[in-house]
């Protein structure tokens, strides 16, 4: 009798452990995601720009401490604030709009620092080349949003890229850097 308690205590604690798994998909809220980014200019100021339209979603499970982001960013969507300087970032000089008129990031690597999600680690395609990348966490959050009555997750994700290993060398006979900051603040509807 008491080993047929015990199997069903331990069988009990396993079914508690699957159910409190939670594997959940997220999508990218547009009205509070952003993609930015910032390069040196001439070593004496820092242009910046961001991508109006994006999407993306994420499946994530924090028991497990697992995940898979997938976001597509518009690159005609390109906002400096300056027209002229728009069209030249989306020109075959930069970005390359009319050739490869998105960027695409995947991760499937995600590291917790506790319950948090603290790095994703993925791919980033660029100008068609896809190499590794890894975007840190300055913060991450999960919270139940009083006004759409739903979970939302997300956080200020960061990378430094080298350009050039994308194929983006413009300006480099210049004195531009190679190095571009990208920043990824991202919130997510629980669906």
């Amino acid at each position: 009798m008491k080993k047929l308690l015990m199997a069903a205590a331990a069988a009990a604690t396993f079914a508690a452990g699957v159910a409190h798994a939670e594997n959940a998909t997220y999508a990218f809220d547009p009205n509070h995601t952003y993609v930015t980014f910032e390069i040196g200019h001439f070593g004496t100021s820092t242009n910046r720009g961001r991508f109006d339209k994006k999407e993306g979603s994420v499946q994530l499970d924090r028991v497990a401490k697992t995940g898979k982001v997938e976001a597509t960013i518009d690159v005609t969507s390109i906002n400096t604030g300056l027209e002229a300087f728009n069209k030249h970032l989306q020109s075959a000089d930069l970005f390359n709009a009319a050739k490869y008129p998105t960027i695409k990031f995947v991760g499937d690597k995600f590291t917790f620092n506790g319950d948090k999600v603290s790095t994703i680690s993925g791919n980033l395609t660029l100008l068609d080349k896809t190499l590794p990348v890894t975007l840190k966490a300055n913060q991450f959050n999960c919270y139940q949003s009083p006004m759409i009555k739903r979970e939302v997750c997300g956080g200020d994700f960061e990378t430094t890229i080298d350009r050039t290993a994308f194929g983006m060398d413009y300006g480099i006979q210049y004195g531009f850097p190679k190095e571009a900051h990208l920043v990824i603040q991202v919130e997510a509807i629980k669906q």
